[in-house]
């Protein structure tokens, strides 16, 4: 389950992802109304590489000066892009979408670098995902009937204004075009706080913006901490919407920031996600999916199924099944095409995954394979042991609390309805997966969870799909129509078609 292989030619062309964005003169710089500037402040960030734990980078970070400059260039954009054409929008998403694959190749390797993804993986997932947001969110702008009539009203849904998006370290650019695309689809002008921890895909991406043309002001990027930058966008008064994905507790304090202006927030937060495992599932089909589907990304998936709910009878044939595929798991240097899992993506993960390890094992479940410490052979870098626990219960730690980590726990039922009361037993309720051969069977079950997503039997991604979560999962909903509906606002015009106005005969 571990691979300890000398760094590949890879590595070098991840060291150009540096020595691109150090010429071009970005790392020193944002981007605020279409132009790199310097900030305000002096301070720095680290660019930490989770496979070393050495810096590869240093990042100047924004001021809550530099977001009061860049909200200001954006409330000017606004004017103009809100009533923008629809079509023209959507010209500048597909321009945007093409420089994106043009430019796959650098943005994975980015990735790669900044939180340890597999490059294969961003290859064919992390970058090709995110390009797909642009995509989808272009249709979206040439489809949506922003004008719609009823009776004698017109109702005309419009741009909301000026909003500020916060992105996560998980999954860096493609948070990133989930917003982007959709907000500026609907008129929306946009200041970007990318997470501090993996900036270079959104300097990238930055790159791409300017490139495709995008007007000044419409698209702003302000590195920063979340105390600072991000508090002073959710606080701004001139930042009509908030839309932020991140742990539960740094989404309560983006909440209560943005209250006193009582301003929009659409949240995506936490999650434990169930994968409720019906009596008549294909096993050798449902169980080695599952175990993928809960390490995809190393587990560091807000909606990742990490707990497998399955028959008590099958127990023993699913703790085999998971072993086995567990076995095929190759963590190890992130630019080897021999790697399936890197590191988690820093030393704060590092130490809650394992940390929570050791609550289970404390807790009294089953250790099927993992645990504590590094991967045999690999003696530096935040790479975390493949775990899978069985005999866990409810009320464990292990199955209520978010470990955002490669860690699975499979917990036995003895009825449907008891394993329906099971994937509901948690605060959370942003993804679920319900496996079975009766479809119809499935479907009710489906019907009975409470979560914002439910994927029966691993259907493909489908980016119009809307995501978000039930309870503290958050509120409203990204990707697809919904997603770019998140960044309207409601106008009703009565009187618009009356008979007796001039002009309408």
């Amino acid at each position: 389950m571990d691979g300890n292989e000398q760094p590949s030619r890879l590595f070098q062309k991840a060291d150009s992802v540096i020595e691109h964005l150090r010429s071009a003169g970005r790392l020193d710089r944002m981007f605020i109304g279409g132009e790199w500037v310097v900030p305000g402040g002096q301070d720095q960030a680290s660019v930490i590489d989770p496979s070393t734990e050495e810096p590869v980078a240093e990042i100047a970070l924004g001021t809550a000066q530099d977001v009061a400059t860049a909200v200001a260039a954006a409330r000017r954009a606004f004017t103009t892009w809100s009533v923008s054409s629809a079509q023209s929008r959507a010209l500048l998403l597909d321009r945007v979408h093409a420089l994106i694959l043009e430019r796959a190749e650098l943005f994975a390797q980015a990735i790669s670098l900044e939180m340890g993804a597999a490059i294969g993986f961003a290859r064919l997932t992390q970058v090709p995902s995110a390009a797909e947001h642009i995509r989808v969110a272009s249709e979206n702008a040439r489809s949506h009937a922003f004008v719609t009539h009823r009776g004698d009203m017109a109702i005309v849904r419009e741009a909301i204004g000026v909003c500020g998006l916060i992105t996560p370290w998980n999954w860096p650019l493609y948070q990133i075009t989930a917003k982007v695309g959709a907000a500026l689809a609907a008129g929306c002008t946009v200041v970007l706080k990318p997470s501090e921890l993996s900036p270079l895909s959104a300097l990238l991406f930055a790159e791409v913006m300017h490139d495709a043309g995008i007007p000044p002001g419409v698209f702003n990027l302000v590195n920063g901490n979340g105390p600072e930058v991000g508090a002073a966008l959710a606080e701004h008064p001139d930042v009509d919407m908030i839309s932020f994905t991140g742990s539960t507790r740094a989404g309560v304090l983006v909440a209560q920031a943005a209250a006193p202006t009582v301003k929009r927030v659409a949240q995506e937060l936490g999650g434990k996600s169930p994968n409720l495992v019906l009596p008549d599932a294909d096993l050798a089909l449902a169980v080695p999916k599952g175990v993928a589907a809960a390490f995809r990304n190393v587990g560091q998936s807000c909606s990742a199924p990490t707990r497998m709910i399955v028959p008590r009878a099958r127990l023993q044939e699913v703790e085999r099944l998971a072993l086995e595929a567990a076995a095929s798991i190759v963590v190890g240097d992130p630019r080897s095409q021999q790697t399936t899992h890197g590191p988690v993506a820093n030393r704060a993960q590092f130490n809650r995954v394992q940390e929570m390890i050791g609550i289970g094992i404390a807790e009294g479940a089953q250790l099927l394979c993992g645990g504590l410490g590094r991967p045999e052979a690999l003696s530096r870098g935040f790479y975390c042991r493949p775990t899978i626990f069985s005999a866990v219960h409810s009320r464990m730690q292990i199955a209520q609390e978010e470990i955002f980590g490669p860690v699975l726990a499979i917990i036995p039922y003895d009825s449907v309805d008891e394993a329906v009361e099971i994937a509901n037993d948690t605060v959370y309720g942003l993804g679920a997966h319900v496996q079975g051969q009766d479809l119809g069977a499935a479907r009710a079950v489906a019907a009975r969870i409470r979560s914002g997503q439910v994927h029966i039997n691993y259907p493909a991604w489908n980016p119009h799909a809307p995501f978000g979560g039930y309870k503290r999962s958050g509120n409203g909903r990204e990707y697809g129509i919904e997603g770019l509906e998140e960044y309207l606002e409601t106008k009703a015009i009565l009187g618009f078609q009356h008979a007796s106005a001039p002009g309408t005969d």
